[in-house]
């Protein structure tokens, strides 16, 4: 199955509004209310697949086998958060050649010092701008197609202010990143300003809970974003609800109650490939076997 270009979007002037995956019974969710692009977000991979904050912890061989992962389960193409590289020029080098392997279509490089910390988190410390710059140069050319994206994300507003943040972005602008991402902007105000100074596709993080003030699709085109990330959301309604069913287990003793929504069990089934299974069994399966199924 021919999956959509994040490059064609861009170009064609579509909004890519694409919502974080953070674990695989999400992504076939996602599959059945069908998205173009979805995000593989290291802070909630990190979170669903270890149960570590989002700190510098997981290592390059673990979110590339998940974000593989994500790619081969997700009817959409996956942009993915990579960090900083996990390390210098040529970890970027061998993590977007690893990266673009895996499948995704965009690949997230941020200018924080390593071990990283959430965006909307404290305690950030970034790289010299020409670290960053070298860093987006060796991606472009570590990339073996053009159909692979590079995402520049600086998390310079809370350490060099609003200001700082533009300078880098225009940098990582002229150094040939293909989007741009200024992360934790802290009003609405300076997202305009942002878009408006920096002459390439701009990101933008609706991550719940952040900085960053949450804004509607109609709301970001108008601002002038060409795309945004939605990490936060599936994560935080997927804890929503676990934490309700397991208060009404408790409370209750049974989750058979009016109080715990459930996914239907047999729908889920079908999202996630019983019923090729159970073909398959019936195919091969021996004369005796099949009289009894």
């Amino acid at each position: 199955m021919s999956k959509p270009s994040l490059r064609a979007a861009l170009a064609a002037g579509e909004f890519v509004a694409a919502p974080g995956i953070h674990d695989m019974i999400t992504a076939v969710v996602s599959n059945k209310v069908g998205f173009d692009f979805v995000y593989a977000s290291g802070f909630w991979m990190t979170a669903s697949a270890y149960g570590l904050p989002d700190a510098g912890i997981a290592s390059y061989t673990q979110m590339v086998d998940r974000v593989a992962t994500l790619c081969r389960t997700a009817n959409a193409s996956v942009i993915a958060d990579a960090d900083t590289g996990y390390g210098g020029l040529l970890n970027v080098h061998h993590t977007v050649r690893g990266y673009e392997e895996a499948g995704v279509v965009g690949i997230q490089i941020e200018d924080q010092e390593f071990p990283k910390k959430c965006g909307h988190t404290p305690f950030k410390r970034v790289v010299p701008t020409i670290d960053m710059v070298e860093k987006i140069k060796v991606a472009i050319e570590a990339r073996k197609s053009a159909e692979t994206l590079i995402i520049a994300r600086t998390d310079s507003r809370q350490t060099d202010g609003f200001e700082g943040a533009v300078k880098r972005g225009l940098a990582y602008a002229e150094a040939g990143a293909d989007v741009v991402f200024l992360e934790a902007l802290e009003s609405e105000a300076e997202m305009r300003e942002a878009c408006k100074r920096i002459n390439k596709p701009m990101m933008a993080n609706m991550a719940d809970g952040g900085k960053t003030p949450i804004r509607s699709k109609t709301e970001l085109i108008a601002i002038g974003y060409k795309m945004a990330i939605f990490p936060s959301a599936t994560g935080l309604a997927a804890a929503a609800a676990a934490e309700t069913a397991l208060r009404v287990l408790k409370e209750e003793g049974t989750s058979n109650s009016p109080n715990s929504k459930l996914f239907s069990f047999a729908e889920f089934n079908s999202l996630i490939g019983f019923e090729e299974v159970w073909a398959f069994e019936r195919r091969w399966a021996r004369d005796g076997e099949r009289s009894a199924k």
